[in-house]
């Protein structure tokens, strides 16, 4: 019989991370499907939209050679994914492990007969860090603008 997992994220400005949780996931199944996170459910679970569209972070995830299927999550509740997909072991980060999302994940899916299966979580890159730099790179552009505009208009 088949393994078939699940490895959800949002996969915004993909990094090796993302990369290093699929590639282990791969290892620990017969058939990977990654739930790609809508930008919808982004915005509801971060409290912030992508930087990258829905569609083209689907096409980079797909692309990825550890995957066989992606799949557009769209309903917060992992549960219903589930019932979607029929995955037999779902794939998280360890940063959930011991935490109060993690275990009520581990729970809920017992009840099903799905394995939560963690993966160490790469803390030199996060796309929260990335956005991070990002917004600092436009803050101080923006800075530099400003700078250089006041003092092209002095007399």
């Amino acid at each position: 019989m088949q393994t078939v997992g699940y490895a959800p994220g949002v996969y915004d400005l993909f990094h090796v991370g993302h990369l290093n949780i699929l590639r282990h996931a791969r290892g620990h199944c017969d058939y990977l499907v990654a739930g790609v996170v809508s930008d919808e459910m982004a915005l509801l679970a971060k409290g912030r939209p992508p930087v990258i569209p829905l569609v083209e972070r689907l096409e980079i995830v797909r692309s990825i050679r550890h995957v066989d299927a992606a799949f557009v999550e769209t309903v917060p509740d992992k549960l219903d994914t589930w019932q979607q997909v029929r995955f037999d072991v779902l794939f998280k980060g360890d940063d959930w492990r011991g935490t109060a999302k993690g275990e009520k994940l581990e729970r809920d899916f017992a009840e099903v007969g799905v394995r939560v299966v963690y993966f160490p979580y790469t803390v030199h890159t996060s796309s929260t860090q990335l956005r991070g730099a990002l917004d600092a790179l436009s803050a101080d552009s923006s800075r530099n603008h400003f700078t250089e505009n006041a003092a092209q208009n002095r007399p």
